[in-house]
């Protein structure tokens, strides 16, 4: 099959890359957020065959007009492709193939219990089957897009109408479904915007011929200022830079390497097993990350599917590929500016002598880090590391046991609190260890225009399109979003959740000898989600001979 690699020039600061021979059949996404393609489009699919019927060649078709990238390097624009549960049970995979992927994922991520957990609906008091009220961190007439995944039978037509809704399933579990079903998401990456939208149009009306339908689409970009190419960072939309700490994967048996071949040493740091993001290598437990299987066959012997080594007749499906938690989060820029302003204004009222509580400096404490990256300490930041980025190789027990600079809760302490639960000094290398073992490859790109200013910007819809790369998604990413960001009394805090993320409450800023708390208010809030594959090249390859 034909395929795109990723640019060398575009792998991340550490340098790390696949192996040639997984390097060969994996996408290359998972080494690479393509940083060096500027902008890109985001279509989201909906298969308009029956179910049960054998799909029409569109996957075929895609490839042709838009190739997936590998991981091998040097390309003139990159793809990448993932299916959501109901998206693979439409393109016919067996019963036994779909009950071997994991349980989130056969679930998806609004399935009742996984909602709670991610903090994206509250409890409802009303009739259950009657649409129920959303949390504020969710927009305000319920997500527009989802998998629309059913845990009973996924293949099964959904209700029809247009409005979000919570119906009775066979089984006790209730569904709640949204006006969108993604049953595939492609992602295109390219140098200029013209290109993107020409690309994204001819594929849209190609995927159209058969039966596949854009149902949703978001258009992506980095828009890096000229003045931050110097400092070697991009920013999100509240102005901070973004995308600055990222695990570094190894692997006991050589699929990891550096730009020169060798083999990469685990970092003390953020040194973290390869299976923890790639399926089939092993993980933090030092076990193979395990995946799903299809049934030995013509199909898959063709595709370049080996045989399982655990499951006898079946090829191994998961290998190469891994799991993809994508989320649209919009983001009220003007209310996170209103917010800090105005909680910086009442913490100097209330104290004359706090002048400088400006609303820079709440942003800051917020996040976490500078404007410009640099994490905040007792002394002010930590300065520059040796690949000229924001210095990164640091220990919270060490820069900032107290979060006298770098706030207990604030946004980064909290994605990766590294070895800062440590009840005492030698413990940290274990809690480290433990940290590391949750941590997720974040993939995600802004959407929607850069933010002006308030008065001249009305309700611009823009934000992030969220999308982190774990092969368990329980332990990783749901475990990050419940257990450290959404947690009340995370590390000795009281009824305080993530500043960022979080609904609105209080944060406390420690200052010495004393600690101020604010209250903070919600500025992201969730469009649609939905968890996916991403599959291997010969996955794909696969799919497409169904």
């Amino acid at each position: 099959m034909a395929a795109r690699p990723i640019d060398p020039a575009a792998l991340p600061s550490s340098g790390w890359r696949l192996a040639p021979d997984p390097a060969s059949e994996a996408q290359g996404l998972i080494v690479s957020g393509f940083g060096d393609w500027p902008t890109g489009r985001a279509l989201f699919l909906e298969f308009g065959w029956q179910p049960g019927t054998s799909p029409p060649p569109w996957l075929a078709e895609l490839l042709r007009l838009a190739p997936v990238t590998n991981a091998s390097g040097g390309q003139d624009r990159s793809v990448a492709l993932a299916f959501s549960y109901t998206g693979l049970a439409r393109m016919g995979l067996t019963d036994e193939a779909l009950a071997s992927f994991s349980r989130p994922f056969r679930e998806g991520m609004f399935q009742e219990d996984r909602l709670r957990r991610l903090g994206d609906r509250r409890i409802s008091a009303t009739d259950p089957v009657d649409q129920s009220p959303w949390l504020e961190t969710v927009i305000a007439d319920g997500p527009i897009w989802s998998g629309n995944t059913r845990v009973a039978d996924p293949t099964a037509p959904l209700p029809t109408g247009n409005s979000l809704r919570i119906a009775a399933a066979e089984k006790p579990e209730k569904l709640i479904l949204t006006p969108l079903t993604v049953h595939a998401l492609v992602l295109l990456y390219e140098k200029t915007e013209a290109a993107a939208d020409g690309w994204a149009a001819t594929v849209e009306a190609a995927l159209g011929e058969h039966k596949v339908t854009v149902v949703h689409r978001l258009p992506l970009f980095l828009a890096v200022e000229e003045a931050d190419k110097a400092k070697n960072i991009s920013r999100e939309h509240f102005g901070f830079a973004d995308g600055l700490s990222q695990p570094i994967p190894f692997d006991d048996q050589g699929a990891v390497i550096l730009k020169d071949g060798s083999i990469v040493v685990p970092d003390g740091v953020h040194g973290v097993p390869l299976g923890e993001f790639v399926i089939g290598y092993n993980n933090g437990h030092h076990e193979k990350a395990p995946g799903p299987i299809v049934p030995l066959g013509a199909e898959t012997k063709t595709a370049g599917l080996v045989p399982h080594d655990r499951a006898e007749g079946f090829a191994d499906f998961g290998r190469n590929g891994s799991y993809m938690v994508v989320r649209q989060l919009r983001q009220d820029v003007a209310a996170f500016w209103d917010s800090m302003q105005a909680s910086a204004d009442k913490v100097r009222a209330g104290d004359p002598t706090a002048t400088h509580v400006t609303a820079d400096w709440l942003a800051e404490r917020v996040i976490g880090r500078s404007v410009d990256g640099h994490l905040l300490c007792q002394k002010g930041t930590l300065g520059i590391g040796p690949d000229g980025m924001p210095a990164n190789d640091f220990l919270f027990r060490g820069s900032d046991p107290h979060g006298a600079g770098c706030p207990l809760g604030s946004h980064v302490r909290r994605a990766n609190p590294r070895d800062s639960l440590a009840p005492d000094p030698t413990m940290g290398p274990t809690l480290l260890a433990a940290a590391n073992n949750h941590r997720i490859l974040r993939r995600g790109r802004k959407y929607g225009s850069k933010f002006v200013e308030a008065a001249a910007d009305g309700d611009e819809d823009r934000g992030l399109l969220f999308m982190c790369l774990n092969t368990d998604i329980e332990r990783q990413f749901e475990f990050v979003q419940h257990t450290w960001l959404l947690n009340a009394n995370f590390h000795t805090l009281y009824d305080e959740t993530d500043p960022l993320l979080g609904p609105k409450g209080p944060m406390t800023i420690r200052e010495m000898p004393l600690r101020r708390i604010v209250d903070v208010a919600t500025f992201i809030k969730m469009v649609g989600g939905e968890y996916f594959f991403l599959p291997s090249l010969p996955a794909i390859d696969y799919l497409a001979r169904l």
